[in-house]
């Protein structure tokens, strides 16, 4: 038995030195206007009520500025980024950016072809991502020599990759795969930190570690923590949520909040920070993706 009275105080955290008021944040995804008629001013109107991070999406449908005007005082953002095939959009993007005011840029590169999306196509819905684009290793380090903004790695799926992201000096990368709609069968980003967990542990501690996928619940985000990950992603439910925008947003965050609480105390942690993979049992059980 421990003392568990004080946990929810351990909830702030912080992601790349900003602070936020929770171990979770808004991944970006793009149209939020198809929910809300105020769109991405939902995301990052909550966002900016409840103190954790919003990262808002390449194509939104406000504006970059519509978006930025719209966060409270000394509220922090990323920006995600897909990059132009040439030097100079690249640099656009980078220095709009920065102009904006968002603190680090989110390089997606967990969708470098078009997803196969059946039930989008019955609607004519396209995708946001060119048909095929040029990630590469050399082709990072050359990005980061074109801003002083820290790019994070969004989509890493293997161990290997985490590795090689650590050599290339990647402040930080999101376990992701891009929502499961891009390649049948990709891990998640639940299964990557397991496998990170059991082969390089170090790369917690040499970079920090994101994810998202599915993550539903406070349990959810709990288990992410437990393997190291220092801040877990949620893009679908606060999309719902903002179908009651700024406040729907605002009060997801908070039930979240409070489910991470309580299934904290239950498990018996007291501090946030202190769990780790002792309370996770890492047994698998026969199920084949």
């Amino acid at each position: 038995m421990v003392d568990i009275t004080k946990v929810e105080s351990t909830m702030p955290t912080t992601i790349l030195g900003h602070n936020f008021s929770a171990p979770f944040y808004i991944s970006p995804c793009g149209r939020a206007g198809l929910g809300h008629a105020e769109g991405e001013l939902g995301l990052v109107g909550g966002a900016g009520k409840e103190g954790i991070l919003y990262i808002p999406a390449l194509r939104t449908t406000r504006s970059g500025e519509d978006i930025a005007n719209a966060r409270v005082d000394g509220q922090v953002t990323f920006q995600q980024i897909y990059l132009e095939h040439n030097d100079t959009a690249t640099q656009e993007i980078f220095d709009r950016a920065k102009a904006l005011g968002h603190k680090a840029l989110v390089f997606t590169v967990d969708s470098a072809a078009d997803g196969n999306r059946h039930r989008a196509a019955r609607y004519g819905v396209g995708s946001a991502d060119t048909a095929l684009t040029y990630n590469t290793w050399e082709y990072y380090k050359h990005l980061q020599s074109m801003t002083d903004l820290p790019i994070i790695i969004k989509g890493v799926g293997t161990v290997e990759d985490a590795k090689l992201a650590v050599e290339h000096g990647a402040p930080g990368i999101i376990l992701s795969n891009h929502g499961s709609r891009q390649l049948d069968s990709s891990p998640s980003g639940l299964e990557v930190a397991l496998e990170i967990h059991e082969e390089a542990p170090e790369i917690f501690t040499q970079t920090e570690v994101f994810a998202d996928g599915g993550v539903r619940y406070g349990a959810d985000v709990l288990k992410l923590l437990a393997l190291g990950v220092k801040a877990v992603g949620l893009g679908r439910p606060f999309m719902f949520a903002n179908t009651y925008g700024a406040e729907g947003v605002a009060r997801a965050a908070q039930l979240l909040k409070h489910e991470i609480a309580i299934d904290a105390a239950n498990l018996g942690v007291a501090d946030l920070k202190q769990i780790d993979s002792s309370f996770v049992k890492l047994q698998y059980n026969g199920w084949y993706s």
